[in-house]
Formats: C-alpha cells, structure tokens, sequence
C-alpha cells in the first residue's frame, strides 16, 4: 500500500512542499494529494498590484503538476481530525499518512467596512472600489509593515487623483536603516502620500476611521494592512498551537504534538536564527516547504534527516512600479546600514517576485531528481513517533 501525503495549500509554502516531494520520492511508494480551494497559484506578494487594476497572470495548478506524481484536488478544507488522520473537504474526506499543513493566513483584525489585500477576491473588491472613487476621494491605508507600504504607494502611483494616506503605529519605516527611511520618506512626499504617524487606528467605517485618542481620520475607503492571522482549522483540533493559531513545529517543520503532520508556511510557528520566530512571508515559507518535504522524505526512506539553514538576506519593499527599496538584514531580520534604493531595487525586487512565482509555478523543476523508495520500517516510523 503507498504512504498517503496530503498537502492542504497551494500557495508559496504548499506548491514547493509538493514539488519537492516528487522530485525526491519514488512514485510506486507514495500518494501526493495537493488540496487548494483554488484552480491556479496566486501570486499573493502582488496582490496590492491586482487591487489597483494591473492584471496578474493567470497559473493553472493543473499545469503545474501536471506529469508528476502529485494529484491535484480543487476543494476548501473544513476541518482536520489528526486523531483519525482525516481531512474533511466541502466535497467529501481524505485521509493521511502524513500530512502537510500549508494553509496560510490571512488579514488580522479588518474592522467594519475596511478592505484588505491578503487574498485575490478582496484585492479584486477593492480594485472595483478604487475604480468607483471620483478625483479628490481619500483613501486611507492603516498598518506601516511592508503590505501597508507597498498598498499605499502603489495607489498613490496609481490613482495620482486621489488623497491617499497612511496611519502607522510607530514612526513610518523605523525598523529600517537610515538611508532606507530616508529613501521611504522621499518617496512618499514625491507622490503626496499624508502620513498619520504614532496614530493606532481601532476603528473604521464607511467615512474613515477613528483613533484610540477619538481622533477621526475621514476617508472614502479604508484598506486594513495591520498583520495576519491563521485560519482557524488547526485551532480546532488537538495539535499544539501558539496563541496565534500557529502550529508549532519543530526545526524540521515537525508538528510537536503530532509526528506525522508537517506544518510550513504562515501557518507555522518555527524558530529562527537568535530564537526568534520565522516571520510570515514568502521568505520564510519556501524554505520552510524545502526542509519539510526532505525530512519527510528522509525519514521515508530511512536517511538522514537534512537540517537546511533558515535566515534571512533582505527585505524588499515596492514604492510603485519604478521605485524600491532592498534593505539589507541579519540572519534575524534586523536591519543592517546598507540598502539598495531606487530604480535599482524595484528592479530586484521584480526579479526577486518574478522567481518566487516561478519557482512555486515549476516546482518540480528545481531539483534533480532523487526519487528514492520508500522502506517499510521508515514509512511506519515515520508516521507514528519521533
């Protein structure tokens, strides 16, 4: 009988986790089920492009699979039952041997009225919304991180008609460099964006949002770029979570409450380099797919399990289509004095989305192939303790 691996998520994390799995188990031993409640892969690092009207390249997961030994399955999962190893789907059930849980997150905390740009049907909302606004209508985005960044910029870029504004917590980019925040400042009066700092916005609703200090910030529309969150499914069950819904994993992305299942991705709480937890984001979830799928592939076939290094390199910042930011980090993601600026950067920074979704869309194609048979002893193993 063939080890069944369930893969629930086609995003970044999900598409490299089934990839990766193909190219190094043999076909005759294994079952790889991909589910996505979506027919094609989003590029979800551009959905502040999609809200603005530019169109996004369609990616058929059919295609992206097709010829390999992963089975592609379009439903919306509804629960996991890691006791009986099922999942539950809106069109039926599926079973597991091991499973990889790569569901995502999506945006924390929208208030009333408020769009968001965590998925392709709200980035769309908010797209057709932007497109209703006449010449002098205000838009305020609320949250400084990279999302509220680049969705500001890249409606101020867009729509130059408009009063577009930002509400952040702290100070607009203070966790980057000096020459980083200068570079965000310039950018942001070049294209006469208001910026509310030190302000936490609570609320909003159809005229704008209000404060915690009961200041009123009148807008026409309210974009939520605050944080994420998980989905509550693996909340539900009796996997160890975090607080944030999270999963928590080993460092080989080893659910610590349940051996056989996988966690990567948003949906996963791992630790990184200084104990600090691996941030959501597309940086964190293809290599956190890598290391799942060759220790469960290790682990199948009686190898020794890989520990690949998690770090982080760089944070890239879109100011529109033709302006960026690349600043340099630490291992952890703190903020080093170099940075790239400019043309330069949004040149990278499209390379660096371009080859994310690349890799995710030709999964299979990054590796040589290793397709090992899967022993007995190791399947069992593998699925029933550490």
């Amino acid at each position: 009988m063939k080890h069944r691996i369930v893969v629930l998520g086609a995003g970044y994390a999900g598409t490299n986790a089934a990839g990766r799995l193909a190219r190094r188990l043999h076909p005759d031993d294994v079952e790889i089920t991909l589910v996505n409640a979506d027919d094609d892969f989003v590029e979800r690092i551009r959905l502040h492009q999609l809200a603005t009207g530019q169109e996004m390249r369609r990616r058929p997961l059919a295609g992206t699979f097709a010829g390999t030994a992963v089975r592609l399955r379009i439903a919306r999962v509804t629960a996991v039952d890691p006791e009986q190893r099922t999942v539950r789907l809106t069109d039926g059930e599926i079973n597991y041997d091991t499973l990889v849980y790569a569901l995502g997150s999506t945006a924390a905390g929208v208030t009333v009225n408020a769009h968001h740009v965590a998925g392709r049907p709200a980035a769309e909302r908010l797209s057709a919304r932007l497109t209703e606004l006449a010449a002098g209508s205000t838009v305020l985005v609320v949250g400084g991180g990279l999302t509220g960044i680049e969705a500001t910029t890249e409606i101020a870029e867009a729509r130059p008609d408009l009063h577009v504004a930002i509400a952040v917590r702290g100070g607009l980019g203070d966790w980057l460099s000096d020459k980083a925040r200068r570079h965000l400042r310039t950018a942001v009066t070049r294209l006469a964006i208001t910026v509310h700092e030190h302000t936490q916005v609570e609320r909003s609703d159809e005229t704008g949002a209000r404060t915690a200090t009961g200041e009123r910030i009148p807008a026409d529309v309210t974009v939520w770029t605050t944080g994420f969150a998980t989905h509550p499914i693996a909340s539900a069950t009796s996997l160890r979570v975090a607080a944030t819904g999270q999963i928590v994993v080993d460092a080989t992305m080893r659910s610590v409450s349940h051996p056989e299942v996988y966690a990567v991705g948003d949906a996963a709480i791992a630790e990184g380099p200084g104990g600090k937890p691996l941030r959501m984001s597309c940086a964190s979830g293809g290599p956190m797919a890598w290391q799942a799928a060759d220790a469960i592939a290790a682990r199948l076939t009686g190898r020794k399990v890989p520990r690949l290094p998690i770090r982080y390199y760089a944070q890239c910042i879109s100011l529109g289509r033709h302006d960026g930011i690349i600043q340099l980090v630490t291992a952890d993601d703190r903020a080093k004095p170099s940075a790239i600026v400019g043309r330069p950067a949004a040149r990278v920074k499209e390379w660096i989305s371009a080859g994310a979704a690349w890799g995710s869309a030709n999964p299979t194609l990054l590796l040589p192939f290793r397709r090992r048979h899967v022993t007995a002893q190791a399947s069992a193993q593998a699925s029933s303790s550490f």
